[in-house]
């Protein structure tokens, strides 16, 4: 069937649809129902069914016979490491662990703050809680104490699983130092936490409350797979806020499982056995539906990376691997192929493997600039896809369905809407706009099984967050336009829609020119403060390797091409170079940090930061602007 006709499908019946969808997973019991309005518009899905995660991601592909295939590859550059964990390895490795937590008392329902490196351990400790019911919450491994512990406030967990330590190129961050003052911090105290000692940095044990990842599992009787409701929550993902205060996701059983294994045919176009690898980390959205989840569910190899896309050790790392494991579709984040494009801008890297194999590249988790995915297209001569979702929404929400079939391709959209998603563009009153307008985008309530039915503990910032802007619809955030033929660009987050003279104007489309530039690796757009146009637009260029020339003569040509293609009404006439830009640890630029830099306001230090020192850079860069003066 083509795009259209499943899309149509699901728009004609979506309970029908989901319904259908739902035959793929093995229930305990079946829903008697997909959809549950009573309570709109809080809508959920499956909620009368049972079901357990662990046994549709492990033990049933054991149970079918493929215990023998591997469902884990750990490879860590950083390290030498590598490993392989077959699904009958790994069905008794959550066995295992599941059971040491029943025997300290952790039940259906209790948490577990999961604080783990890029290892397969942490797979197994996420696999294991869905094993037994409990509900994890995976925090980004080497999060400060402080961030830390306002999540162990937020979750109560009964008991914390962490690594000893995690390894950086050039350095090992030891995590134990940071749990114990998490520990001291928080007013709630877990029961117990388990430390798996890792050899570049081993703990100290606290007596009586830490335990050792091997010794705490010997002995203690093998978990089986306890069916929880379709409405369970499998675990909780915290999101930064614009309070400071990080939101609690809450992802639903039975729509996770169902949602997730279809996208893996539908949208990636992998089947059962192939190697599926996401180059993210578990601490994030991508890592929890991508790394762990979803190739498991629905039986495909996964791939734990612990590096980076270059240095680790050069900018050939991830066709290493593509080349080893035979990885069939490649998910990662653009902000990783501008790393590796501005190292080796001429991809001779990239001749010097085999990948053959690779049928696809997926990009998400910031906006695909069209240069990024015209040099991707260039060097690996494969589909390469940009898509978008968010934390909230679990999987994809616009992409070009490569298992249905492929679209034709427009630079700058992650092109058209998935089953389940009905996406629109909004004015503020919450009227639909006409095809190439800018607005906010929303989409159409029910959002589709797997998707947020709430935050934890926090009804009401839910409806304020999400539901109060435009009544019966979700808002994203975002802010883009849906041209004539039904492709959504999305264009910024809404806050980084500035108004310029009255026009608003999408930093976004301005980074697309910059990014167009030859001697520009990546870059960034914000909105600063002025007296006269009420906001000014300001670039950060970050050159290729190899690039001499005169900043000035670059920047000079960065804003005649604004304003060639753009227009003047854009009143692009600032720009700067810079060394590199701000971004959270999964490669999000902090563009709203550097807004409050160059206008002189106080702002919190984001949690998820990569390198706190970069933002001395961009305040002395904006200095040199005379901005930043405060």
């Amino acid at each position: 069937m083509t795009y259209a006709a499943i899309y149509d499908a699901w728009k004609s019946d979506p309970e029908g649809f989901w319904t259908n969808a739902a035959e793929a997973i093995d229930w305990v019991e079946k829903p008697s129902k997909a959809l549950f309005a009573e309570n709109a518009p809080l809508y959920e899905w499956y909620k009368d069914g049972q079901v357990n995660t662990c046994w549709n991601a492990v033990d049933r592909h054991v149970a079918a016979g493929r215990g023998d295939q591997v469902a884990i590859y750990y490879d860590s550059p950083i390290t030498g490491a590598k490993t392989q964990t077959t699904f009958a390895q790994l069905q008794a490795a959550t066995a295992r662990l599941g059971g040491a937590l029943q025997a300290k008392g952790v039940v259906p329902g209790d948490r577990v703050i999961i604080y783990m490196p890029m290892v397969a351990e942490a797979l197994v400790a996420m696999l294991a809680c869905a094993r037994i019911g409990a509900v994890h919450s995976v925090v980004f491994g080497g999060f400060a104490a402080a961030e830390l512990a306002t999540r162990i406030d937020d979750a109560t967990p009964k008991a914390i699983l962490a690594g000893s330590c995690g390894i950086e190129p050039g350095r090992v961050v030891a995590y134990k130092p940071l749990l114990d003052g998490a520990i001291d911090i928080a007013t709630h105290k877990p029961d117990f936490t388990v430390i798996l000692q890792r050899e570049q940095g081993l703990a100290e044990l606290t007596k009586g409350r830490d335990f050792e990842w091997e010794a705490f599992q010997t002995g203690t009787p093998m978990a089986e797979c306890v069916p929880v409701s379709g409405d369970h929550p499998a675990y909780i993902l915290y999101t930064s806020g614009t309070t400071g205060q990080p939101k609690g996701v809450l992802r639903p059983t039975g729509g996770h499982l169902v949602a997730l294994n279809w996208t893996m045919k539908n949208v990636y176009n992998v089947d059962p056995g192939d190697v599926f690898w996401a180059a993210s980390d578990v601490g994030w959205v991508v890592g929890h539906s991508y790394i762990c989840y979803a190739p498991l569910i629905h039986g495909n190899a996964t791939i734990v990376f612990e590096g980076k896309p270059i240095g680790t050790p050069d900018a050939g790392t991830f066709w290493r691997i593509i080349e080893e494991y035979k990885v069939k579709t490649f998910f990662t984040a653009p902000t990783a192929f501008r790393a590796i494009k501005r190292e080796d801008p001429k991809g001779d890297f990239v001749k010097k493997y085999d990948l053959s194999g690779l049928k696809a590249l997926f990009l998400a988790g910031e906006r695909a600039d069209p240069d990024t995915i015209l040099w991707a297209q260039d060097q690996l001569q494969v589909p390469v896809i940009d898509h978008w979702w968010q934390t909230e929404l679990g999987y994809p929400a616009l992409c070009n369905p490569f298992g249905m079939e492929l679209l034709p391709v427009k630079l700058g959209s992650p092109a058209v809407p998935m089953p389940g998603f009905d996406v629109q563009v909004l004015d503020e009153a919450g009227r639909p706009l006409p095809a190439g307008e800018l607005g906010a985008i929303a989409i159409k309530l029910p959002l589709p099984p797997g998707t947020l039915p709430g935050l934890w503990n926090a009804p009401e910032r839910f409806h304020k967050s999400y539901l109060n802007a435009f009544p019966g619809f979700y808002e994203t955030g975002d802010a883009g336009y849906i041209d004539e033929d039904g492709y959504v660009y999305i264009m910024a987050r809404t806050d980084d829609v500035i108004n310029v003279a009255g026009h608003r104007l999408s930093t976004g489309q301005m980074e697309e020119v910059l990014a167009d530039h030859p001697d520009v690796a990546e870059c960034a757009v914000i909105g600063v403060a002025d007296q006269l146009k009420g906001q000014l637009p300001m670039g950060f260029l970050c050159l290729s390797s190899g690039v001499n020339r005169p900043h000035a003569e670059i920047v000079g040509e960065v804003i005649k091409a604004v304003r060639d293609k753009i227009g003047p009404v854009a009143a692009f006439k600032l720009a700067v170079v810079v060394d590199r830009l701000p971004k959270t640890r999964s490669g999000k630029i902090l563009r709203g940090t550097m807004v409050s830099i160059a206008d002189s306001k106080d702002f919190k230090m984001p949690a998820t930061i990569d390198d706190p020192a970069i933002l001395d850079e961009i305040r002395t860069a904006l200095q040199s602007l005379g901005y930043a003066r405060g």
